[in-house]
């Protein structure tokens, strides 16, 4: 599939989910939700690669069984977690803004981890766009000093950022070792979910269930389109076109969950936000545009001709 395509898919879908997460926090613990979630994410997919005829448990190492436990653990149960506890404490407004450093992260950690290049082209775009979510989220970011759990907060968001970084360089190194994107993502959901029960298990967590048409709706909305499409498109697009342009894409459903806010929650655009918007577009552009093309459009200086007189 066209990588523009996929990027959109992935903006599109995670730009929608910020909403439907709002309808999972009530009177189900966040971690038993994501257990939920990543559970039923795993049916779907495994299910789908059953059918496909390409679930085959038993032809992986393992060395490649645990990197595909370190993405389930980071991407689909421990990065959830964190973020969900942000929230706790942050609008999904300042939650969104941490989680937009992701680019950042993941462009320091492969160059760490994998020894990837760090292109200043990329890592521009990606200031740029920040500087765009944080005046789309300035009123936020402004008052958030009146909030007494702010510093908490932060530190969770930064925290689900970072474990979800990990999650993508695991997912880089499952790639690598010639794991297909979607058995890495079937085999990391269910592990992923086993992990979120036994913690839940571990620690006591009441197991519950909202039986309401929100709850059960935003549910399947996650687990079908916000995990299993989703992220197959965004890691596909990561092993196109690496981690840190694949993860722009965390800078840019911002912007959309704010377009699904002014529909279903009546959010008002203000000057600043509208600027931000701007400035996500040109970051977008610059983080992903590409490098020979934009060059090939600069000046030139005019080629002298000498010949003989």
């Amino acid at each position: 599939m066209n990588n523009i395509i996929l990027y959109a898919i992935t903006v599109l879908i995670w730009g929608s989910t910020w909403y439907a997460i709002s309808f999972q926090l009530g009177t189900v613990e966040p971690l038993v939700s994501i257990a939920y979630r990543f559970g039923l994410s795993a049916i779907v997919m495994l299910s789908a690669l059953a059918v496909m005829g390409k679930f085959r448990p038993k032809n992986y190492t393992l060395k490649q069984h645990g990197f595909i436990v370190l993405q389930g653990l980071f991407l689909f149960c421990l990065n959830y977690w964190a973020t969900y506890q942000s929230t706790v404490y942050l609008t999904t407004g300042l939650v969104a803004v941490i989680f937009s450093t992701l680019t950042l992260m993941n462009i320091f950690n492969q160059a760490i981890i994998f020894r990837i290049e760090i292109k200043k082209q990329v890592v521009l775009g990606s200031l740029i766009g920040l500087c765009g979510i944080a005046a789309v989220f300035w009123p936020e970011i402004r008052d958030m000093g009146e909030n007494q759990g702010i510093l908490t907060g932060i530190l969770f968001g930064l925290l689900g950022t970072y474990l979800a970084s990990l999650g993508n360089m695991a997912a880089i190194k499952n790639s690598r070792n010639n794991v297909p994107v979607l058995e890495s993502n079937g085999y990391g959901m269910a592990y992923g979910a086993i992990a979120c029960f036994l913690i839940v298990g571990g620690t006591g967590t009441p197991v519950a269930f909202e039986m309401t048409a929100g709850y059960i709706w935003s549910l399947l909305f996650l687990a079908v389109f916000g995990s299993v499409v989703a992220f197959w498109c965004y890691l596909t697009l990561m092993q196109n076109i690496g981690a840190d342009k694949a993860a722009y894409a965390s800078v840019m459903f911002p912007i959309v969950a704010l377009i699904v806010s002014t529909v279903f929650e009546g959010y008002i655009w203000t000057p600043e936000a509208l600027f931000g918007m701007v400035l996500v577009v040109i970051g977008n552009v610059v983080a992903m545009a590409d490098r020979e093309k934009m060059l090939y459009w600069r000046p030139r200086r005019a080629k002298i001709v000498c010949g003989d007189e």
